[in-house]
C-alpha cells in the first residue's frame, strides 16, 4: 500500500506533470519551474527538519504559494485571460534570454505579486489581531531566508550546467551570488509590508482590497519590465532593489 503523499509532494508532483507536459513553444517556462520545484523540495526538508516554528503552517502557506504559480500557468499554457501581468511579461520574454534572466523573472513575479496574497491566504485577521501569533508568522516568513539562500549556489551551478556562460558571467559569479541573497532578504522585508497594506484593505472589504492587489500587480509589472532591459541584471538588482512597496493608500 502507498504512502499518503504529503501537500507539498502533491505540489512538487503537479509541478513534475506540467513540466513534462510543456509544449515545444513553451520551454522556456522550463527553467523557472525546474527550479522551483527543487526550492520546494527544499523547503518541504526543511520543515522535516523543525527549522521552523510552525511547520505545518508553513507547508500550508508554501502549498497557497505555489498554488498562484500554477494557477497563472495553467492560464498562460491554456492560452486564455487570467494571466496576472507581471505572469503575462515573465511568460512572454524571449525564449533566447540567458536561463538566469528567466529564473529571475519567475522569482520576481512569484515574491512580488504573489506572495503578499498567500499569506494572506494562511493568516487570518484573529492572526493579525494576536501580537505573538502574528510574530511567529514574521518569524516563519524569516526565516525561508536561510532555505532560499542556501539554494543560491546550488542553483547558480544548475543554470551553469544547463546553459552557456561568457567569460564576464564567470568573473561575476561570486559577486551575483552575493547579490541574489541580498534582493531575497530585500524582497522579503517589502512583501511583509505589502502583506500589511493588503491586510488593511481586506478589512475594509472586497472593493478596497481588490483597488490595492491592482496597484501591487501593476508594481509588480512594471519591476518585469525593468527587469527585461538588456544589461548585467544582478547587478542593477543590487543597485536598486529587487522588490516593490505599497505606497499609503489614496485618501
Amino acid at each position: 500500500m502507498n504512502e499518503p503523499t504529503s501537500p507539498i509532494g502533491a505540489v512538487v508532483a503537479a509541478m513534475q506533470e506540467r513540466l513534462d507536459g510543456l509544449p515545444a513553444a513553451k520551454r522556456s517556462r522550463a527553467v523557472f519551474l525546474e527550479t522551483y520545484s527543487r526550492t520546494t523540495s527544499a523547503v518541504a526538508g526543511a520543515i522535516e527538519q523543525g527549522v521552523f516554528e510552525d511547520g505545518p503552517w508553513v507547508e500550508r502557506w508554501d502549498v497557497a504559494f505555489a498554488d498562484l504559480y500554477l494557477a497563472a500557468l495553467d492560464a498562460d499554457l491554456a492560452g486564455g485571460p487570467g494571466v496576472p501581468r507581471p505572469w503575462r511579461l515573465a511568460f512572454d520574454a524571449p525564449p533566447d534570454l540567458p536561463a538566469l534572466r528567466h529564473v529571475l523573472l519567475g522569482i520576481n513575479a512569484h515574491i512580488n505579486y504573489d506572495l503578499p496574497q498567500a499569506l494572506l491566504r494562511v493568516i487570518s485577521d484573529a492572526d493579525f489581531a494576536d501580537a505573538a501569533v502574528l510574530g511567529r508568522r514574521r518569524g516563519d516568513h524569516e526565516r525561508i531566508d536561510a532555505v532560499l539562500s542556501g539554494r543560491v549556489a546550488d542553483e547558480d551551478d544548475e543554470l551553469a550546467a544547463t546553459s552557456g556562460r561568457t567569460l564576464l558571467d564567470r568573473a561575476l559569479q561570486p559577486l551575483n551570488r552575493l547579490a541574489s541573497k541580498r534582493f531575497l532578504r530585500e524582497a522579503r522585508q517589502k512583501v511583509w509590508h505589502n502583506t500589511e497594506e493588503l491586510q488593511r484593505a481586506r478589512l475594509d472589504g472586497d472593493a478596497a482590497y481588490g483597488v490595492r492587489l491592482g496597484e501591487l500587480e501593476l508594481l509588480s509589472a512594471a519591476k518585469i519590465a525593468d527587469l527585461l532591459a538588456p544589461g548585467q541584471v544582478l547587478l542593477r538588482l543590487a543597485v536598486a532593489g529587487f522588490g516593490v512597496v505599497l505606497p499609503p493608500p489614496r485618501s
